[in-house]
């Protein structure tokens, strides 16, 4: 009883905290949308990834200069006969040796090859960071254009069930003068039912255009669909039409902050140190070397004095003045001991110091074909650094058009919304006094209608290509 207590407790907490969040994520703003999209896009991802990757080859060509050091350790076990490694002559007995043995090289020169290779992955690397970058901003301009979308489509639908709200007062008037007889023509009660159902038709369009671009926005963001978030609004008021650069001057800073385009030109400069790379592959490479080397048997012995004897030898006499005299010889009493481990392998040190030369001759051609496939891939680098320079000062010049036509479009609403917006008020107030059809009330109310729904949608869109500007130019910013 008391565990199923714990249980309802912790089911309870569970729900509250989970409720909360819920709460929590009932509204988004931009610089939210843009965290989240950025950590939760793949493409983001797998560019920090290849980031990453060129850092580890960008590392490993700065060891590669370094010496390559090895140790080896051997033990052998032998029976029968077979030749001694210290003494280097035939033993007939079992035996274990020991070998130990430290090398190393490394590349005094190589054609300069490791140099340029150091320069490539370090250009390689750079490349990626602007890819990385690149991918970033990409994430980011699509999300800052479909929050704006939502917001614009938000706007929309608030100016559409204004007119719808103010639609409904009218035909409540109209049926209640219809009850009393006072309307001038039949018609003019059913003509602004029909308006009525057009204008509630356009609010149920712009409630569908404003849930698509709020799933457009949360599938960017790579998360699930959440139809109840309420997005905080930004400053999309103050339209400049003095953007600041024309669109020359606009191509000409991307060019230099743009970062897929500085990633465009960092892989075209890596491709071609490579080249310079794979070319000094096939100059003669010098190469330094050395080593350790000592060893030990189990079947080293050595000689070990114990004490001295005195005889005299037989059959070998001196002359003296007293005649022949016996001579005597001291001879050393020795015994076999085992040499030690550690005095084996001190007495069996060696060493030695070498230094070389390679020159390639004959590789299969395998040196010369990398080289040409790296000609090839530079010139394919340079086609792709050319190609994002052409397609980025198209893109410029397209968004500044569109931003500049869509800022004339503004101003000119805006001046219509004014003239009718003032007609409106004539109309209805003729119509009011019946002196005036529904029809021409109803061409002059969709005439408003139309154009603030217009004028909603260029000033939206003058920001979002705005910002597009900002973008190429390595400037976004959500304000």
């Amino acid at each position: 009883m008391r565990f199923s207590k714990y249980i309802l407790t912790l089911l309870f907490i569970t729900g509250t905290i989970w409720a909360n969040a819920q709460v929590a994520d009932t509204s988004f703003t931009l610089q939210k949308c843009l965290d989240i999209a950025i950590k939760n896009n793949l493409q983001v991802k797998q560019s920090n990834a290849n980031a990453e990757l060129a850092r580890v080859d960008y590392r490993q060509a700065i060891e590669n200069l370094l010496p390559n050091i090895s140790g080896s350790a051997s033990r052998s076990f032998n029976s029968g006969r077979a030749i001694s490694p210290l003494t280097n002559s035939y033993v007939n007995q079992s035996a274990t040796n020991d070998n130990y043995g430290l090398t190393g090289s490394m590349t005094l020169f190589n054609g300069f090859s490791l140099i340029n290779a150091i320069k490539a992955t370090s250009l390689a690397f750079q490349a990626g960071k602007m890819n990385f970058q690149a991918a970033k901003d990409a994430v980011t301009v699509n999300v800052i254009t479909s929050y704006l979308a939502i917001l614009d489509d938000q706007e929309i639908l608030t100016a559409s069930k204004s007119q719808l709200a103010y639609q409904k007062e009218t035909v409540d008037r109209l049926t209640i003068l219809e009850k009393q007889g006072a309307n001038k023509a039949a018609s003019d009660l059913t003509d602004q039912q029909g308006q009525l159902a057009a204008n509630e038709v356009s609010v149920v369009n712009s409630q569908n255009a404003l849930d698509a671009a709020k799933l457009t926005l949360f599938q960017i963001m790579n998360i699930p669909y959440q139809a109840g978030v309420k997005f905080e609004d930004v400053n999309a008021e103050n339209l400049r039409g003095d953007y600041g650069s024309d669109p020359d001057q606009v191509y000409q800073t991307a060019l230099q902050r743009f970062a897929a385009v500085k990633a465009a030109t960092l892989s075209r400069e890596a491709a071609q140190k490579n080249v310079s790379s794979l070319r000094g592959q096939l100059a003669p490479s010098i190469t330094l070397g050395g080593g350790l080397n000592t060893a030990y048997s189990n079947t080293a012995q050595q000689s070990v004095f114990i004490d001295s004897t005195t005889s005299a030898v037989k059959g070998l006499y001196a002359q003296g003045p007293a005649g022949k005299e016996t001579i005597f010889a001291t001879n050393a009493n020795t015994a076999s001991q085992d040499i030690s481990y550690r005095d084996q392998l001190k007495n069996n040190y060696s060493s030695y110091v070498s230094i070389g030369i390679n020159i390639p001759i004959f590789l299969n051609g395998t040196r010369r074909n990398a080289l040409s496939r790296a000609k090839i891939n530079a010139l394919y680098a340079r086609d792709v650094e050319e190609n994002a320079k052409i397609v980025l000062k198209q893109n410029v010049e397209q968004a500044y058009l569109n931003m500049m036509a869509a800022y004339k479009k503004y101003q000119v609403l805006m001046d219509q919304v004014k003239a009718y917006t003032e007609s409106f008020r004539i109309y209805k107030l003729r119509f009011d006094a019946g002196v005036l059809t529904s029809v021409d009330y109803i061409f002059a109310k969709n005439n408003l209608d139309a154009a603030t729904v217009n004028m909603i949608s260029a000033k939206y869109d003058y920001f979002i290509t705005s910002k597009i500007l900002d973008y190429y130019q390595g400037k976004l910013t959500w304000q």
